[in-house]
């Protein structure tokens, strides 16, 4: 990246603009997206390790489409082996559905209607078979207690797996791309001919998956992220306290793929003996460190063992550091040291926390991040953990909290007795609830992911950069007012 006009004081992304470049990209569709770390990742976009974001749906779907997600490291060991038992065996291309039973009710269906974007529900018999979809307008005026057997009013699309070809739609070898895309066109085209954009898919008569019309055309642009086993890839977080090696030991054998080493402060001296713990199980994958916002730290880190480190101090939306400690950094000026200081050091950083726009994505990566890592934008979707809820005005939100937030430190001391508890909880340095409501334009994850690729793509192909790393080379960024920056932003209704 070079500058226009050279900075004089540190920067965020809203003090930032990228100009365009000679481009010899024709198509936002030629450019790659993945990441150069180690990961894996075809699209450089993590899922924050934060209970109100990470769970095992949101993880689940941002390997599917490429990305990655990263569990927290206040879930219980046991619940780990299963989450991620649960994610590796879903499936790479179709979507897992919510399924009931035809004896199961209508208040049961609307009760888990929410937890998926297109609002349906699979009913299946004991076999596993389909028989039918239930849908929000199939229960207006319904009993809540009726049986969901006696409110199907049709008998649905059903694809068929074996029909569909036997490229990556059937779990196929991904090599098959061009067989892929052909059995996801004729699933699109079975769908809109027969008036849907939902439709369960059945291999060998049992219930496999479902595909939406949006689902096959994703599928044509993402590639999911998978292990050598073809799995589902999945990371989980490590606190830097306590028994650090054996809780490590226990993720990887349960076929965790990234490790993220995690604290608000990585420049300390525990973290350097949680890195020298974990390098020495000889781990095989990935391990992240974090967080710090200087090239200081960055070497120290990577030297230490670290092969990717994690920057950002204080410009999430749920923290509040800043204004409790004075501590941290604007996020660009950090991201864009740290990632310097770790290729020279032959490490990758993560830009965590401070994204509210794709444009700030596309400034984080021109400043050298391998990935950029969301939270509280991604919390507001249908793959969070958190339940919906509905506001006075009847808008749906879910709630998102910090994790130094007083009540995150509760539940990570849970098993504490009440007296270290409720002192701990004295120190909090997060917001505890905050309404992030569901865009109803972009209710799910993938919606958000379309919008932040595509216009990482656009960003991409202006400054005549076919993957990440000439972006990062071709980037030309300029210092704006804030008036620039309120220039740039769409207008609403008429002045």
């Amino acid at each position: 990246m070079r500058f226009l006009n050279e900075p004089t004081t540190d920067l965020t992304y809203s003090d930032l603009f990228l100009v365009p470049s000679r481009s010899d990209v024709t198509s936002r569709l030629d450019v790659d997206l993945a990441a150069d770390d180690g990961t894996g990742s075809a699209i450089p976009l993590v899922a924050a390790n934060m209970t109100a974001v990470t769970g095992k749906r949101m993880a689940e779907t941002m390997a599917r489409r490429g990305g990655l997600g990263v569990l927290p490291q206040d879930v219980p060991l046991d619940v780990i082996r299963d989450v991620a038992a649960w994610i590796k065996g879903r499936h790479p291309v179709l979507e897992t559905p919510v399924t009931l039973a035809p004896t199961d009710t209508v208040i049961d269906a609307l009760h888990l209607m929410g937890k998926r974007p297109h609002g349906a529900v699979v009913v299946v018999d004991a076999a596993g078979a389909v028989t039918g979809v239930v849908r929000a307008a199939d229960c207006e005026g319904q009993d809540r207690f009726a049986s969901l057997a006696s409110v199907l009013r049709h008998q649905p699309l059903v694809l068929d797996a074996g029909m569909l070809g036997t490229g990556t739609l059937t779990g196929g070898p991904a090599a098959d791309a061009a067989g892929a895309a052909q059995s996801l066109r004729r699933a699109f085209e079975a769908m809109d001919a027969a008036g849907t954009d939902y439709a369960p898919v059945q291999q060998d008569g049992v219930l496999a998956g479902v595909l939406t019309r949006k689902g096959a055309l994703r599928s044509t642009i993402y590639r999911p992220s998978l292990d050598e086993d073809g799995k589902l890839k999945v990371a989980a977080a490590v606190g830097i306290n306590g028994d650090v090696a054996g809780r490590a030991a226990e993720l990887l054998a349960a076929g965790v793929n990234v490790l993220v080493l995690d604290t608000a402060h990585g420049h300390q001296q525990k973290m350097f003996d949680a890195l020298a713990a974990v390098k020495g199980l000889n781990p095989g994958v990935p391990v992240v460190a974090g967080n710090v916002v200087t090239g200081e730290a960055t070497r120290e880190l990577i030297e230490a063992g670290a092969d990717i480190v994690k920057v950002g101090v204080g410009p999430g939306a749920m923290c509040t550091t800043r204004m409790m400690t004075a501590v941290g950094r604007p996020q660009f000026s950090a991201v864009l040291e740290c990632s310097a200081a770790a290729r020279d050091a032959g490490g990758r950083v993560w830009a965590d926390g401070g994204v509210r726009y794709p444009r700030d994505v596309a400034l984080a990566l021109a400043a050298g991040a391998s990935q950029v890592m969301i939270g509280s934008w991604f919390a507001g979707t249908h793959e969070s953990p958190g339940d919906l809820q509905l506001d006075a005005g009847g808008r749906q939100y879910k709630e998102s909290f910090g994790m130094a937030s007083a009540r995150a430190v509760q539940n990570r001391n849970q098993r504490e007795g009440a007296f270290e508890k409720d002192r701990k909880a004295l120190f909090e340095e997060g917001i505890s609830t905050s309404r992030m409501y569901v865009d109803p334009v972009r209710p799910g994850v993938e919606d958000l992911l379309d919008m932040i690729t595509a216009g990482l793509r656009s960003s991409m192909s202006y400054a005549g950069a076919a993957d990440l790393a000439a972006f990062r080379e071709r980037a030309v960024a300029g210092i704006q007012s804030a008036a620039g920056y309120e220039e740039g932003r769409p207008v609403p209704q008429s002045w």
